[in-house]
């Protein structure tokens, strides 16, 4: 498993998304789910207060234990807990991460990330309170998600001489290519920012256990959302897309699972392709994945989700 950089943070090319932590897996799945992505080479490990009603932080502490100093720990705070707690604002940024760092049972966090722009909190004040962590230990680096190329290029003026966000995470895949219309991927050149795509597999599209015009097969993820939450991803122009990645595997004899990966790790700003895994098998099948794509394998595979 090789490494980029992130700022002062060397991550590994896949990293482990915790969403599914005491929401499809209790803690003994989880914890061995953790030891197969170690076991694998994975030192990423993404979570956020939000991810199983802020047990994700507390499963993946406990499974950690004593090799906590062996990886990084990327979290995420501001998006509502409840009424009272999320936002942005310094005395919840502050507030925010010492509850993390509690549910982690650890003294520092490698990356901490604002999980969606507040407007209601000027970003110079947000920005204050996490270079305030910063200064006090407790955060190495500091990221954001959801935001736009605008909101990346006013986060770093408001930063001034002080830490600045090195990361975004927004959607990013072979069948959701916003980053490359709106500008984000520009902005992260411009920026010297790293991106780190969530949804890279689509919802389980682009595994290649979703065919097509064939049923939802059992316990896949997909299957458990609500159709009202499936018609998006169902979708006749997806499910065209899909065919077609699917009949160009084919051709190179490479599994769609790969070309996902590789795909995304074939742009420069991306540092890690974070993914769950709700087993040791998928998170080995996941890093196994990763191969380096011809250009002109990218050219096609950029033609066939134009």
């Amino acid at each position: 498993m090789e490494r980029r950089k992130l700022a002062s943070l060397e991550v590994s090319e896949v990293g482990l998304g915790c969403n599914n932590f005491a929401k499809r897996l209790d803690q003994d799945a989880a914890t061995m789910v953790v030891n197969g992505a170690l076991d694998a080479g994975v030192n990423f490990f993404d979570t956020s207060d939000t991810y199983g009603a802020t047990l994700s932080e507390v499963f993946l502490g406990r499974a950690l234990g004593a090799r906590r100093g062996e990886v990084i720990i990327a979290t995420k705070f501001g998006m509502p807990l409840d009424d009272t707690h999320f936002g942005a604002s310094p005395q919840y940024v502050r507030s925010a991460c010492e509850d993390s760092l509690r549910r982690l049972n650890t003294e520092y966090i490698d990356l901490y990330q604002l999980h969606h722009p507040d407007d209601t909190v000027p970003i110079a004040d947000t920005l204050g309170a996490l270079q305030q962590l910063v200064a006090e230990g407790k955060v190495r680096e500091i990221g954001c998600s959801n935001f736009t190329a605008d909101q990346l290029r006013e986060a770093k003026i408001a930063a001034g001489e002080g830490s600045a966000f090195v990361s975004v995470q927004n959607q990013f895949s072979l069948l959701g290519r916003y980053p490359e219309r709106d500008g984000v991927l520009e902005a992260c050149a411009e920026l010297g920012i790293g991106f780190l795509p969530f949804y890279p597999l689509a919802n389980g599209l682009l595994t290649g256990k979703i065919r097509p015009g064939e049923p939802l097969p059992e316990g896949t993820r997909l299957s458990k959302l609500p159709p009202e939450q499936r018609v998006h991803w169902l979708s006749d122009e997806l499910q065209r897309r899909v065919g077609s990645l699917l009949e160009y595997a084919e051709t190179i004899d490479t599994p769609i699972l790969s070309i996902a990966f590789s795909w995304l790790l074939s742009h420069p700003a991306v540092a890690s392709v974070i993914a769950g895994a709700s087993s040791k098998e998928q998170i080995h099948a996941n890093v196994a994945s990763v191969t380096r794509l011809t250009p002109g394998q990218i050219e096609e595979l950029n033609r066939l989700t134009a």
